[in-house]
C-alpha cells in the first residue's frame, strides 16, 4: 500500500515510468499465444512454459497477470510496439529484423528451427533439395526471416506463410498428410512427437537461436529490467532450471516404438481398468491419469505381469507391500489399483512437508519404484554435494550414484539401481502427459485411436482471457 501510494504521489511530479504504470494499475498485460510449449488453457488450470514464467513474474511485482491472446501469431510483436500490452511471452526468437521493432530481455532458452516432415515420406537432406518443395510456415514467424535470408543463396526455395493456426495445427497438419513439409522451433516438435510421433525432423534450418520477452522499443527500460532482475535471480535459485526440466526434461525418453505401443494399449486395453484407475482415483484423491500412467509403466495393463523380482499384478505390488496393504490377491485388477494407489498415496504424504508439487509427486514415484529408504540416501547425497535435496531435478542427478560402491557403502540402505527410478519417473511423465492430451475436460471421453490424435483442445473462456478489444 505504501508503495502505491509513493508511485501515485510521484505522478504528479513526473511521467510514471512504466513500471510503475504497472505497479499503479496492479496489473501485468502480457501478449502470448497458444500452445503447448507457451501458454495452455484449460478447465482443469492454465499450463506452459510462459504462462509459468510471466505467472512467476508477475508475482515477483506484486500485481495480477492479464493474459491477451491474438489470433495470429504475427499480431503480437505489432501489440507490444503499439502499446496495447506491457510485453509479450510467447516463445519468440530472438532476430535482427526483431530489435528494430521491439527490446527483448534476457534470453532463457534456445531453439532450432527445423524442417518437419512425417515418417516414410519426402525427407530433403539439403537446402538444395529444399528448394523442391514447397514448405509451410507460420505467417510473422522468425522461420519466415530465415527462410528470406537463406533465398539469397538458394534462390528456389518456396513457401506459404499461414495464418490463423498455431504450430502445434501445423504439424498436425503434416502428421495427417495436409502438407508436405513446415517449419517449428525444435522444442515444438519435441513436444508434439509424443502426440503425433510419426513426425520427424528432416534438417535444421538455423544455428540455435535465444527465446526471449519483448518489450516496446521507444519506451523507458525500467520494466526490462525488471525482467532482468527476476530472471536473474530465478536462474540464480535453480528456478528457471527447474521449471525447464518440468516442461521439457522428459519429453524425449519415449521413444517411436514406446509411443506407439502405448497408444495402442490406450485403444485395446484401458477401457477395461479406466473405471477402476478413476474409482480408486477418487476415493485416494489423486488424478486418475497418474494411476493409469504408474500402472502401465509398471505391467503394461497386464493383470498377470509377474517381474523377475516376484512383483506382480497390474500395480506390480511387493508381496510384503501387498499383505500391509491387505491385498490377498495381487492378480485381481480392483485389488491391485486400490492397493497401489493406497501405497503411493501413502508415499506421498511420508514425504517431508517442505517438498512441493510437482517435485512431491515425482518423488513419490522414484519411492514407488525404489523405495523410500534409497530416495533418502539420494536426497542426503544431494544435500551433500551443496543441492536442494527437495527438488527433483537435483535429486534424479544424484540417484544413480547409489549404484557406485564409493557413494552406496556411505548410505543407511545401501547398493540400489539408481538409473532405474529416474527413467522409471520420466517415463510416467510422458504417459500422464499423453492421457492428458488425450482426455481433456474439454473434449469430453474420446474414442481414442493411436492413428488418429485428437487436436489440440479448443480454449475455454476463462476471466483472464480478454477480447483484445477491451
Amino acid at each position: 500500500m505504501l508503495l502505491l501510494t509513493l508511485v501515485l504521489l510521484f505522478a504528479f511530479i513526473r511521467p510514471m515510468t512504466e513500471l510503475e504504470r504497472v505497479l499503479a494499475r496492479g496489473e501485468l498485460v502480457v501478449v502470448t499465444r497458444i500452445g503447448t510449449t507457451t501458454y495452455q488453457p484449460n478447465s482443469e488450470g492454465s499450463d506452459g512454459l510462459e504462462y509459468d514464467l510471466a505467472t512467476a513474474f508477475a508475482d515477483s511485482l506484486g500485481v495480477r497477470l492479464r493474459l491477451l491472446t491474438p489470433e495470429r501469431f504475427d499480431e503480437i510483436l505489432p501489440m507490444v510496439a503499439n502499446g496495447r500490452a506491457d510485453m509479450a511471452a510467447a516463445g519468440i526468437t530472438v532476430t535482427r529484423a526483431r530489435l528494430g521493432e521491439v527490446r527483448f530481455g534476457p534470453a532463457y532458452h534456445q531453439v532450432t528451427a527445423q524442417v518437419v516432415h512425417r515418417n516414410g515420406e519426402v525427407a530433403p537432406e539439403s537446402l538444395s533439395e529444399l528448394q523442391q518443395h514447397p514448405v509451410a510456415v507460420i505467417a510473422g514467424s522468425s522461420h519466415v526471416e530465415i527462410l528470406r535470408t537463406l533465398r539469397q543463396r538458394y534462390p528456389n526455395l518456396h513457401w506459404e506463410e499461414v495464418t490463423d493456426i498455431t504450430p502445434a495445427e501445423l504439424l498436425r497438419q503434416v502428421w495427417a498428410g495436409d502438407r508436405t513439409l513446415a517449419v517449428a522451433d525444435s522444442i515444438e516438435l519435441t513436444s508434439l512427437r509424443r502426440f503425433y510421433p510419426e513426425l520427424r525432423a528432416a534438417m535444421d534450418l538455423s544455428e540455435p537461436h535465444f527465446l526471449a520477452w519483448a518489450f516496446p522499443r521507444h519506451k523507458d527500460q525500467t520494466l526490462i529490467r525488471a525482467a532482468e532482475h527476476f530472471f536473474e535471480t530465478y536462474a540464480a535459485d535453480g528456478r528457471l532450471a527447474q521449471l525447464l526440466e518440468r516442461h521439457y526434461g522428459h519429453m524425449e525418453v519415449l521413444d517411436y516404438p514406446g509411443i506407439l505401443t502405448f497408444m495402442s494399449r490406450v485403444r485395446e486395453r484401458l477401457p477395461r481398468y479406466e473405471p477402476l484407475f478413476r474409482e480408486a482415483a477418487e476415493q485416494f484423491d489423486m488424478d486418475w491419469r497418474l494411476l493409469a500412467a504408474i500402472s502401465y509403466q509398471e505391467s503394461h495393463w497386464n493383470p498377470n505381469a509377474v517381474s523377475r523380482t516376484g512383483v506382480r499384478g497390474l500395480m506390480m505390488l511387493t508381496l510384503a507391500t501387498a499383505g500391509q496393504l491387505g491385498v490377498q490377491d495381487r492378480t485381481d485388477p480392483r485389488e491391485s489399483v486400490f492397493g497401489g494407489a493406497e501405497y503411493f498415496t501413502n508415499l506421498h504424504e511420508r514425504l517431508p512437508a517442505g517438498i512441493e508439487e510437482p517435485d512431491r509427486t515425482w518423488m513419490a514415484l522414484a519411492a514407488y519404484n525404489v523405495g523410500m529408504g534409497h530416495l533418502h540416501d539420494a536426497r542426503r547425497i544431494t544435500r551433500s554435494q551443496g543441492k536442494d535435496p527437495d527438488r527433483w531435478i537435483d535429486v534424479m542427478e544424484h540417484l544413480p550414484l547409489l549404484s557406485q560402491p564409493s557413494w552406496y557403502r556411505n548410505t543407511r540402505y545401501g547398493y540400489a539401481r539408481g538409473w532405474e527410478p529416474v527413467q522409471y519417473v520420466q517415463n510416467i511423465r510422458g504417459f500422464y502427459d499423453i492421457l492428458t492430451w488425450f482426455t481433456t475436460p474439454e473434449q469430453g471421453r474420446e474414442q481414442i485411436s493411436p492413428l488418429e490424435p485428437v487436436p489440440m483442445p479448443q480454449p475455454p473462456d476463462p476471466l483472464e482471457i480478454l477480447p483484445l478489444g477491451l
